[in-house]
Order: C-alpha cells, then sequence, then structure tokens
C-alpha cells in the first residue's frame, strides 16, 4: 500500500523547516548584520543551501505544470490516473511556499515578492480547487461519474453493506435515507451558500456515521453479534454512499463553482510562473549562481 499523502507533505516539508529552525538567528537578523553572519554563505539566496532550495522549488514548480497536460492529453494516461496525478499536485503546490521562502532567505521584496505572493495565492485556492474536486463524484481514475453512475454506485455501496452486515438491503437503505434528511433539505443558493451546505454536509456526514455505529453495534435479538472489524468496514462503506449522496444533491452548482474556481485559479498560476521565469533568468545572467 502506497504512504498516505500526509507522509510525503511532511518528507517535503521536514529539511526546509528543520533549516529554518537552524538559521532562524539568521533570518531574524538586518540585512546588514546577514552579510557579516557565518551562515550568509550558506543560507543567502545564491549560496549553497539557499540555491539548492531554489533548483529544487523551480523543479517542482515546473512538475506541477504536467498535471494539466496530463488532463487534456489522454495519451498519457499510461502514467497515472487523474486521481494520483491531483494527489501529487496538491501535495507539491502546498509544500512549494516554504521551499522557496527558505530560498529567499524569508525574505520578500521588488519581483520576488510578487512572484512569492503569487505563489500563495496559488496554493490558497488549490486547497479550495481540491475540496470542490472531491465533491464530484469520481471513479477511482479520478473520471468525473455522471448522474447515473454514481446512482448505480450508491445502489452497489448498499448492497455491500446489507452483505456484510447481513441486514435487508432496503433496511440499510431507510437507514442511510433518515441520517441524510437533515443535510439534504437545505435551500441555501449561490455560491457562499454552497460552500456553507458543502461544510455542513462534511460535519452531518460524521454524525451520521456515528449514529449507525451506535445502530450497527447494538446487539440483535436471534442474529450473532457482527465483529468489530466487520461494522468498522460497513461506516466506511457508508461513509462513501452517504457521500455520494450529499454530492449528488449541490452536483450542478459544485460543477460551477469548479469552473469560477478555474477561471480564477489559472491567472495566478500564469503570473507565478511569469515572475519565476523572469526571477531564474535575471540570476542566471547577473551571475547570481553558483552553477557556473
Amino acid at each position: 500500500m502506497a504512504p498516505p499523502d500526509g507522509f510525503w507533505l511532511g518528507v517535503l516539508l521536514s529539511v526546509p523547516i528543520l533549516v529554518s529552525l537552524w538559521g532562524l538567528p539568521y533570518y531574524l537578523a538586518a540585512v546588514a548584520a546577514r552579510v557579516r553572519s557565518p551562515l550568509h554563505p550558506l543560507l543567502r539566496p545564491s549560496g549553497l543551501l539557499g540555491q539548492s532550495f531554489g533548483i529544487a522549488g523551480l523543479a517542482l514548480f515546473l512538475f506541477m505544470w504536467l498535471y494539466p497536460m496530463r488532463k487534456k492529453l489522454r495519451w498519457l494516461s499510461f502514467t497515472g490516473t487523474l486521481g494520483d496525478w491531483m494527489r501529487v499536485h496538491v501535495v507539491m503546490g502546498l509544500a512549494l511556499p516554504l521551499l522557496v521562502a527558505v530560498h529567499a532567505a524569508w525574505r520578500f521584496r521588488g519581483l520576488i515578492g510578487l512572484g512569492y505572493a503569487a505563489m500563495v495565492l496559488v496554493s490558497m485556492s488549490g486547497i479550495v480547487g481540491r475540496y470542490l474536486y472531491t465533491r464530484i463524484p469520481r471513479s477511482r481514475n479520478g473520471l468525473e461519474l455522471s448522474r447515473d453512475e454514481a446512482t448505480g454506485q450508491r445502489k452497489a455501496l448498499i448492497t455491500e453493506i446489507a452483505a456484510a452486515l447481513e441486514l435487508d438491503p432496503l433496511e440499510v437503505e431507510a437507514a442511510l435515507d433518515s441520517t441524510l434528511a437533515p443535510a439534504s433539505t437545505s435551500g441555501r443558493t449561490g455560491a457562499l451558500g454552497a460552500l456553507r451546505h458543502m461544510l455542513g454536509d462534511d460535519f452531518a456526514r460524521w454524525r451520521a456515521v456515528q449514529e449507525l455505529r451506535r445502530r450497527w453495534s447494538a446487539p440483535r435479538p436471534g442474529q450473532r453479534p457482527v465483529s468489530a472489524r466487520t461494522i468498522q468496514r460497513g461506516l466506511g462503506l457508508a461513509r462513501r454512499e452517504i457521500a455520494l449522496a450529499q454530492q449528488l444533491v449541490l452536483l450542478d452548482r459544485t460543477q460551477r463553482l469548479l469552473g469560477f474556481w478555474h477561471v480564477a485559479h489559472r491567472p495566478v498560476a500564469i503570473t507565478a510562473l511569469l515572475a519565476v521565469a523572469i526571477h531564474v533568468v535575471v540570476a542566471v545572467v547577473m551571475g547570481q549562481t553558483w552553477l557556473r
């Protein structure tokens, strides 16, 4: 089994965090004091460590642009599913600002400041985009499901839950519908209303799973007790079924929101790309690099 995304994010963040803590006296010092610091040859932007982080950040930044290419070019499917590419894209996007901050010696002025601000905005908006992306029903390979396909997947999950817990499928469906009723009848409209509804659904799903845990863990007359492992598996399937039901309620609005997000996200990402490209060209032309 592959390590979770949080593991790789921790790996990418651990080194710049350790370097930042080690070099904290240097980063907190005034510019004039930094020049006299013994850490200056290492931690300045053109220093050995500073520029190494810059190269690593540039490599991650350029690699992230492969994800839009993967979405458009279907013949690249052999490189992995869209879902896998999305996870890599998100992990790198979250780690990138810290890598670049260490490269910049935690000073952001002029073009560097503009590029860094754009990069942070891209990273923050990426969190929102990832949330909206996960709110649209998708297959395991990351392709978007139609309403009919999502409905069929819900029915399959109900059948699987019933088989695992040795319950009547109608009983399982009724239990799931009863937990969903309060979360699916909201009349909120608009972008902010849809986002509030999504967040409310997340909390409602957690409460629904807790209620189902209580029901399915209770002793049933005339039936043998269900193992904790089986109940846990049933709850995992139920969580997916409830999520699908909630997603279908707001599917149209979520798709519109994701479209608006793409319109806003792309110009900021391009701005960051241009700022990075100009910075790299200027640094190489001015000889501010040890790659000579």
